[in-house]
């Protein structure tokens, strides 16, 4: 494993840790939602945006430029939260620092599974499990997982 690769799997999982709410609620998603959507919007950004509760869809946004493919990202990417309880993007880098990549090491359906970045896991804090996902889809796969960060960040004291 290269240094680098050490170095943001810790940050990742940091990540993880520190970015769990205390209690989690269709008006969390809501503020959630919207604040990645104005953020994207400020940084001239087109993304989708969706947060889910289990099975429940709280929030979605298309912006401009947003396209089916988009969905289907959310999908994948939220499917390998679902799986494994950790980011999307943590899983792909982990893969990738071990000298293979997810979908050959996991023999997973890549039409269903895509351990690329952009879907994080919502964590209730001292539970433990994972309630949900919030996913952007539509830029690059550290940007997308970046940008639900920045906002989680204000959002998780």
């Amino acid at each position: 494993m290269i240094e680098d690769e050490k170095t943001l799997l810790q940050e990742l999982l940091r990540q993880e840790e520190t970015l769990q709410f205390g209690r989690f609620s269709s008006e969390t998603a809501l503020n959630l939602g919207l604040g990645i959507v104005n953020a994207a919007r400020q940084a001239g950004q087109s993304v989708l945006v969706d947060i889910r509760f289990g099975d429940l869809q709280l929030f979605q946004h298309a912006m401009e430029s947003c396209n089916p493919d988009n969905v289907d990202w959310v999908r994948r990417k939220n499917n390998v939260v679902r799986r494994f309880a950790r980011s999307s993007f943590y899983m792909g880098t982990l893969y990738r620092s071990k000298g293979t990549d997810f979908d050959a090491a996991t023999g997973l359906d890549p039409r269903e599974y895509a351990a690329h970045g952009g879907a994080f896991p919502i964590r209730i804090r001292g539970a433990g499990l994972v309630v949900g996902t919030v996913t952007v889809s539509g830029l690059p796969q550290a940007e997308d997982h970046a940008l639900a960060v920045v906002v989680l960040q204000t959002l998780c004291s």
